[in-house]
């Protein structure tokens, strides 16, 4: 049996239909949810989360094609690049509940991410590849390509004017997009300790969202 239209057309006492949310996709959009939980989420438009996923969908292609899969290094490399961006948007999105859970994911991304530029550049050692460091003009062109997408790395790896090999070219990009990754990751954990210091956590929103008041210090 359908539903009277009456009750159709309005959800509650806000006379808003029950599509509504679904087409804003905003499940918790009410005042007291903002009280509550604060800001939180939207970690796709944090810019260590952008290049952490990148640099994740660029591990997988480059241990594709650089690293055999008996390697344990292939495993490694790729779960390392996955932990990186999945911890930041896992602690995105604990932030509502828990800022101690939120900075403590975003440490293990900044560790992950780490790790991974250190395997990059055993790679390069490995190998017997040049490492590329600063004053190399490849090097600041690697560095300041702050690439999209995968097709626009490939893009530049594969450049018919290049004079390095390919592969020493993706592995010198890869570490350098891992140390970028890194970079911001550490300044995402600086400023989830400021927003600590300044607004405090789960609890003290808690009590303002109750009282409107601050929560006295013990």
């Amino acid at each position: 049996m359908g539903v009277g239209n009456g009750q159709n057309r309005q959800n509650g006492r806000n006379g808003r239909s029950e599509g509504d949310d679904l087409e804003d996709g905003r499940a918790m959009s009410s005042d007291a949810a903002g009280r509550v939980y604060g800001k939180h989420s939207g970690y796709r438009k944090l810019k260590a989360y952008q290049v952490a996923e990148l640099l994740y969908d660029f591990t997988c292609r480059f241990c594709g094609r650089y690293v055999p899969r008996r390697d344990r290094h292939h495993d490694q490399m790729v779960q390392a690049a996955r932990s990186g961006y999945q911890n930041i948007a896992e602690g995105s999105e604990d932030s509502a509940t828990s800022k101690k859970l939120e900075m403590n994911l975003t440490n293990v991304a900044r560790a992950s991410l780490g790790e991974l530029r250190n395997d990059y550049l055993k790679h390069i050692e490995r190998r017997g590849l040049r490492l590329w460091g600063r004053g190399d003009p490849s090097f600041s062109e690697a560095r300041n390509l702050r690439p999209k997408t995968v097709k626009e790395a490939a893009a530049w790896i594969n450049r018919e004017d290049a004079v390095e090999p390919r592969e020493e070219r993706a592995a010198n990009l890869g570490a350098i997009l891992a140390a970028q990754a890194h970079w911001l990751t550490e300044r995402l954990l600086n400023r989830q300790a400021q927003d600590f210091e300044e607004e405090g956590g789960f609890s003290e929103r808690l009590y303002r969202a109750r009282t409107g008041k601050p929560r006295p210090e013990r």
